[in-house]
């Protein structure tokens, strides 16, 4: 990996676990790039953490994907997307590597939102760092004046997942709990984002306390399809990054913890090894 000429990765970043998910659609459907996978879960959750922090913690990771070789780097992380994607793209990149690209989750989904709802009543679900920092109403204005947004924080849900819970009784009462409040918000409700990268483990329950006609979405095919359409338009950046089919996972807590959650969030074996930033 020391010859950055030849490997050249997709670097994909998550507080955690939860950008697994993302990942797992992105390979699915680009299998031939190599790809490096970071989760920085000694410092996750980063739902609840200040903007500048959130910021600080991103950018300290951005910063080590492009020392390993990475030209373009996916923030598979709604709370570092909302938080801190935009600051890195307008006021870091053009100081510390201009040629590189930080992309995100939450554009891709905006962009295509209103596919999705007929009523244009869409409601959100995500971390409370995600909701508070309206990133996902502002965005969906953009390209869709006429939708409304109303948006739920979860804060239960990453913790139960992440400590095995998310298939319990406690869970369900969580679930359900968020989605009355959600729902409550508007009758009009017709199609439901999962604005966190950990909610695909429970979808299902979400599903189950909603009401026919609803339609949940979650993220991973999104931004799968958007990164592919990203570097077929951008052939300068397709055409630095290397395909040899090669993934390597890294964690900056224990490697042995984050495989045997990893490989639950990506379905398939994890492998990691420890990085200290």
């Amino acid at each position: 990996m020391s010859d950055s000429t030849l490997h050249k990765p997709i670097g994909i970043f998550d507080s955690g676990y939860g950008g697994l998910t993302v990942f797992k659609a992105i390979a699915e459907k680009l299998p031939d790039y190599d790809y490096i996978y970071l989760g920085d879960n000694s410092r996750a959750p980063y739902g609840n953490r200040s903007f500048d922090t959130v910021h600080n913690y991103t950018l300290q990771c951005v910063k080590w994907f492009f020392a390993q070789g990475c030209p373009l780097v996916i923030l598979a992380c709604n709370t570092a997307s909302a938080k801190a994607l935009r600051t890195i793209q307008q006021k870091d990149l053009p100081f510390i590597a201009p040629a590189n690209r930080v992309l995100g989750v939450i554009r891709p989904t905006a962009e295509v939102i209103g596919k999705y709802t007929r009523s244009k009543k869409v409601g959100i679900m995500g971390t409370t760092g995600t909701i508070s920092s309206d990133s996902y109403r502002i965005e969906i204005g953009h390209f869709f004046p006429d939708i409304t947004v109303y948006q739920q924080a979860c804060p239960m849900l990453v913790p139960l997942i992440e400590n095995g819970e998310h298939e319990s009784a406690g869970a369900d009462y969580f679930v359900k709990k968020y989605v009355d409040a959600l729902l409550a918000q508007c009758a009009d409700i017709d199609t439901i984002l999962l604005a966190c990268t950990h909610y695909p483990l429970v979808e299902a329950r979400i599903r189950k306390f909603l009401p026919a006609g609803i339609e949940v979405i979650s993220q991973g095919h999104i931004v799968a399809n958007s990164l592919a359409d990203y570097l077929e338009r951008h052939q300068e950046m397709e055409s630095l990054i290397s395909r040899n089919g090669i993934t390597r996972y890294y964690t900056t807590d224990d490697p042995i913890d984050f495989d045997q959650k990893g490989s639950l969030f990506r379905g398939d074996t994890v492998r990691s090894e420890h990085v200290a930033l």
